[in-house]
């Protein structure tokens, strides 16, 4: 089929990459004429395994760009809206790029088109589309709308798209609804998993993608209604880590026995100092919002937030409490990105602390393998240098903090980054450890959720019996 996908930003650039590969003709439409000709080039702006390789693969074939919605979308079947949909100052999405695109592609549909949104918007978004197509000049019965929300992962999003849990499809007609199982027929029959070319999978998956199709409004609701349950597991087993920390429990073997529930899972059971990035927060808010706009007080996703902010504040105590006074001290950090195998630092969670430290008179050395050239447009000058590798940025530092949970800082030389450290102190904020194996190399690790691991020769000073940072429990080498 023919698809025009408007915004080439996370979600529409690997949308159209991923739509070529499965057999559709695609135009990429963006009005950043500066990022069209990159990806003319053959540039990806976004830091994501296989949009690279599909790239390459399908540019000046199947895919191809454009500045121009008019042009793109007069003699397309299908219009995928993909733009961005900001936080406003009151918490509800901001619609209003949504609303500039429709009023484009009002003027330019000439025949029978699909328009799909595929950004993440609220409940009746499709009915406001719709409105707005009708009162900018596209005539009743040329167009029809749908919703087809994503479920992309930052770092894993190609394979999401090409071998998702469920494709969702909101239609409130038969004609859509035909038109959007035919979009993705390759992935609902298999065929696409029999191509000899076909993007790889290791992990289990079915011989045939699932598709769900509802109404429009059931399909945007379950967009938001995800995220937010998502959010709430995160914030919910930082509440039961803040318990574990109180009463010496381990909060690992908590989630193990936890998440071998069935109807629990695992997945988001894992303890550290909160979400971030473009969807959750954003979601979480516009969520919120919605149901407050509908006359229900959603108190749970109000404590979800409140849960996420206090995380960030109790780990901050911890270094506090583990350096005694900041103000002069240099901090060696480990990660910006809100997230590992990303370069995005939106509402990163590692951004939020840094700036935080830097206000109580630190400064900080940091390194981040993919988002460091971002950080620089965020974080201010002074205060902040930005290290070469893990271990240069512990040399000298008066402490070690881990921000992020990128694979390579799980795998550490241990003896290595403690002769690095000014001081043998490191702040785990994503538990990439174990405090025993932390103090067996002579560290002294604090994390979330979990004992303080102290080196067996300094249990006089720290003794498990004693507390550590936040009231926590010590564990020490003399426990194996």
């Amino acid at each position: 089929m023919r698809i025009a996908v408007i915004g080439s930003g996370y979600v529409g650039l690997v949308s159209a990459v991923c739509f070529a590969e499965i057999g559709h003709d695609v135009v990429s439409v963006d009005n950043d004429s500066a990022k069209i000709a990159a990806l003319e080039r053959g540039e990806v702006p976004i830091h994501e395994h296989h949009p690279p390789e599909l790239l390459k693969r399908h540019r000046g074939g199947r895919l191809r760009f454009s500045t121009s919605i008019d042009k793109s979308v007069k003699d397309v079947d299908a219009v995928f809206i993909t733009v961005g949909t900001p936080q406003s100052e009151t918490g509800e999405a901001d619609l209003s790029f949504v609303e500039a695109v429709a009023y484009e592609i009002a003027a330019a549909i000439e025949r029978p088109t699909l328009i799909v949104e595929k950004s993440t918007v609220p409940v009746r978004t499709c009915d406001s589309l719709r409105k707005t197509l009708l009162l900018n000049g596209a005539k009743s019965g040329t167009f029809s709308v749908a919703s087809n929300p994503e479920f992309l992962r930052e770092g894993t999003a190609v394979l999401d798209f090409l071998y998702p849990d469920r494709i969702v499809v909101g239609v409130d007609d038969e004609t859509s609804a035909k038109i959007m199982q035919e979009i993705y027929a390759p992935l609902t029959t298999g065929s696409y998993y029999s191509n000899k070319d076909a993007i790889k999978f290791d992990g289990p998956t079915a011989p045939k993608a699932r598709i769900i199709v509802t109404n429009a409004k059931s399909a945007e609701l379950i967009k938001h209604a995800s995220n937010a349950f998502l959010a709430m597991k995160i914030s919910f087993i930082n509440a039961v880590a803040n318990i574990s920390e109180a009463v010496g429990a381990d909060i690992t073997q908590v989630c193990a026995g936890i998440g071998s529930d069935t109807r629990i899972g695992s997945k988001f059971l894992n303890a550290g100092i909160g979400y971030g990035g473009s969807c959750f927060p954003k979601d979480v808010q516009a969520f919120h919002a919605v149901a407050m706009q509908c006359g229900y007080d959603f108190g749970l996703l109000t404590e979800v937030m409140q849960i996420n902010e206090e995380q960030r504040r109790r780990f901050l105590k911890k270094v506090r409490s583990a350096l005694w006074t900041l103000r002069g001290k240099q901090l060696g950090v480990l990660g910006l990105a809100f997230k590992g195998d990303t370069d995005d630092i939106r509402e990163s969670p590692a951004i939020a602390i840094i700036e935080a430290l830097l206000k109580e008179g630190c400064s900080v050395k940091v390194f981040d393998p993919a988002a460091t050239s971002r950080a620089k447009e965020t974080l201010p000058q002074k205060g902040v240098t930005y290290a070469n590798d893990p271990y240069d940025a512990a040399t000298g530092s008066d402490a070690l903090l881990i921000l992020t949970e990128w694979k390579e800082f799980a795998q550490l030389d241990l003896a290595k980054l403690h002769a690095g450290l000014k001081y043998p102190i490191v702040l785990d904020g994503r538990n990439l450890y174990r405090p025993e194996q932390m103090a067996a190399a002579g560290l002294i690790y604090h994390s979330i959720g979990r004992a303080s691991g102290v080196p067996e020769h300094m249990a006089g000073v720290l003794d498990r019996t004693h507390s550590g940072v936040d009231g926590t429990p010590v564990t020490s080498t003399r426990r194996q």
